[in-house]
C-alpha cells in the first residue's frame, strides 16, 4: 500500500513535452526496479505543465529517492534544458 508520494511539477514548452516524455519513459524501470520503497509512477500532462507521480511506500524513501544517483544524474541531467522553470517538489504523506 502506497505511504507517500513525490509529485514534481515542470513546466515544459508544447513542442517540448515528447522529449520530456521520453525521459519519464527511459527512468521508469530503473526507478521501479532500483529505488527503495517505490511502488508506482506516472506521468500527468496538462494545459500548463506536465506532473510526475511517484508513489512510494514512505516518505522517508520518497525523500531519498531527490538524492538518489537516478534522479540527479540521469532524471535531473535529461530535463534540466527542457524546463523553462525550476521544478515544484511536493511530498505528501496517504493514510
Amino acid at each position: 500500500m502506497q505511504k507517500a508520494y513525490l509529485q514534481i511539477t515542470l513546466k515544459v514548452n508544447v513542442p517540448d513535452r515528447e522529449e520530456a516524455s521520453k525521459v519519464y519513459t527511459t527512468y521508469k524501470e530503473p526507478f521501479l526496479t532500483s529505488i527503495a520503497g517505490a511502488l508506482s509512477k506516472e506521468l500527468l500532462v496538462r494545459g500548463e505543465d506536465i506532473q510526475v507521480l511517484h508513489g512510494f511506500r514512505s516518505e522517508a524513501d520518497a525523500k531519498a529517492y531527490l538524492e538518489s544517483e537516478l534522479f540527479n544524474n540521469d532524471v535531473v541531467v535529461g530535463l534540466k534544458n527542457l524546463l523553462q522553470a525550476d521544478p515544484e517538489v511536493r511530498i505528501y504523506s496517504a493514510n
